[in-house]
């Protein structure tokens, strides 16, 4: 045989001692009625209309204000916590036991550091379980008590798209939010218990697809998971709508003291509004324009103002 037609198997990323399970990385094996390919086809909608809201679009662009990613932190504590819970409750149930890495996946005491660093040792006292999230924690509770099954479809929505997609997110918020190169408030992001997160993904798959499930449970499963899609969806329209409100009183501040400064300080010092005229500024401009029609006298220091600046600009060009 030729040893050049024997490719080496891979590993599945795994990060702790004993035997390592291997995973082939050929796909080729795989069949569209196994549960990872019904998943992927069946939530492509979902995952589509999920990277193009608008607050994952801004997201990904930096455009992020702190406040709002803290309190996604907060409600991403809430989902996990929730999910977690439930995985541990069922952890012997014949569809949760193959899947369950509860050293390598979970995510809520990542999490709860987070948190601390975002708001301190009293966190737990400052944070609420928000109205756009509650939804999902209830459901994710609901399934976990009366169809255990359906923590399939959470558990792949949430921790697959964190070895995916959260990858990017996590390099995007350090950046944006200039966080620290150390990690802190980006645990979420950090599964150290994991070597290769392609390879894991791939381990993860092939579990998901040795389950025992007829064709009405892998649809049940699907549905599920595009449901989750949407509860992420709802967490997101929240966020989105904090963050808008957040502008808007920034913008009114901001408004509202340029506004001080237009109807006070620039009729008591038609100087200082020449200067940010001067700028390039034109609110500043016409404010000017404003203040020396009642206050004709003012022209002359004006002129006289703008004659020296012009001559100190020559002289600086020459």
């Amino acid at each position: 045989m030729d040893s050049n037609s024997i490719s080496e198997p891979k590993s599945n990323g795994v990060k702790k001692g004993g035997a390592r399970i291997i995973v082939d990385d050929n796909d080729e094996g795989l069949s569209p009625t196994d549960l990872s390919e019904m998943l992927a086809e069946g939530t492509k909608e979902s995952h589509d209309r999920a990277e193009n809201c608008q607050f994952v679009k801004d997201f990904l662009r930096g455009h992020i204000i702190k406040d709002v990613f803290k309190r996604a932190t907060v409600a991403l504590y809430f989902v996990y916590s929730a999910m977690e819970e439930e995985i541990e409750k069922n952890k012997d149930h014949p569809h949760i036991a193959p899947i369950y890495f509860p050293a390598e996946l979970h995510r809520r005491e990542a999490l709860a550091r987070d948190l601390e660093y975002f708001y301190g040792a009293d966190w737990e006292s400052q944070i609420s379980l928000s109205a756009g999230t509650k939804p999902y924690v209830d459901r994710i509770h609901e399934v976990g008590e009366a169809d255990p099954v359906l923590l399939v479809a959470h558990s792949y929505t949430r921790y697959m798209g964190d070895l995916s997609g959260g990858q990017i997110l996590k390099k995007v918020a350090q950046r944006a939010l200039n966080l620290p190169a150390s990690g802190e408030g980006l645990n979420f992001y950090q599964f150290e218990g994991i070597t290769s997160h392609r390879g894991f993904k791939q381990l993860y798959r092939s579990r998901m697809n040795e389950l025992e499930l007829d064709p009405e449970a892998k649809q049940r499963i699907v549905d599920e998971s595009n449901r989750a899609f949407g509860f992420n969806m709802m967490v997101f329209s929240e966020l989105e709508e904090i963050g808008n409100t957040i502008k808007e009183e920034v913008q009114e501040q901001v408004s509202g003291h340029a506004e001080l400064i237009q109807e006070d300080d620039f009729n008591k010092c038609p100087y200082y509004a020449a200067k940010m005229a001067a700028n390039g500024n034109p609110t500043y401009a016409l404010q000017l324009v404003k203040t020396l029609v009642g206050r004709l006298p003012c022209q002359v220091a004006l002129a006289a103002w703008v004659a020296i600046f012009a001559g100190f600009t020559a002289w600086y060009l020459l």
